[in-house]
């Protein structure tokens, strides 16, 4: 499809095409940097995977409502991978005490997707979510967990009460892409573990 002459509609949608993917584009790298710069090594390296794919997800999934179950496999695997690097010697207790908190969340966000389906009749949470819980197990400890959900949800909030005074009308039932906020929180905070850990007292 063709931009079409300067000032038409297609033109300025193309233009804006081109900022959003500009700013995407600033964003990632942003992110990719900051992560090497908190944690130089494989570490880093692996911090800067999760940036790239946290945003992967944010982008896909406010665009289509949808977490690709490749982005959330690639993902979990990285986290493991990272698991194993950070061990320092217990790789293998690292893996599993990973795989056991992906369980926990899992079974949480699995557990309150049902529920809420149970006694509104809506599906109050995509299983794209759910999974993205489990990856969320794997990177982060159980006590930056509850930080993550908080993150997310108050920046949900924050971006509908936006959108309200924008005029927009607020419909209750309407969808909400709510790994479009997860994603990024999952890295801050794996992000905010890093800097504590490199600023904690020897």
């Amino acid at each position: 499809m063709r931009p079409g002459p300067p000032g038409s509609f297609g033109y300025r949608l193309a233009r804006l095409d081109i900022v959003e993917a500009s700013a995407i584009a600033v964003i990632g790298l942003a992110a990719v940097t900051a992560s090497v710069a908190a944690a130089p090594g494989w570490s880093g390296g692996a911090g800067a995977v999760l940036a790239a794919l946290m945003l992967a997800i944010a982008v896909v999934d406010y665009r289509r409502m949808i977490i690709p179950n490749k982005l959330n496999a690639l993902a979990f695997i990285a986290g493991l991978a990272a698991a194993g690097i950070d061990s320092e010697g217990a790789s293998i207790a690292a893996i599993v005490q990973a795989l056991i908190r992906a369980s926990l969340t899992f079974a949480l966000f699995f557990a309150f997707r049902a529920c809420y389906q149970k006694l509104r009749g809506l599906e109050g949470m995509g299983f794209g979510d759910v999974k993205l819980a489990a990856v969320a197990g794997v990177w982060l400890d159980l006590a930056d967990l509850p930080i993550a959900v908080n993150i997310a949800a108050i920046s949900a909030l924050g971006a509908a009460l936006y959108a309200r005074l924008r005029g927009k009308v607020f419909d209750r039932k309407a969808r909400l892409p709510f790994g479009a906020f997860f994603a990024p929180a999952i890295w801050i905070c794996w992000l905010l573990t890093v800097w504590r850990g490199a600023w904690a007292p020897l």
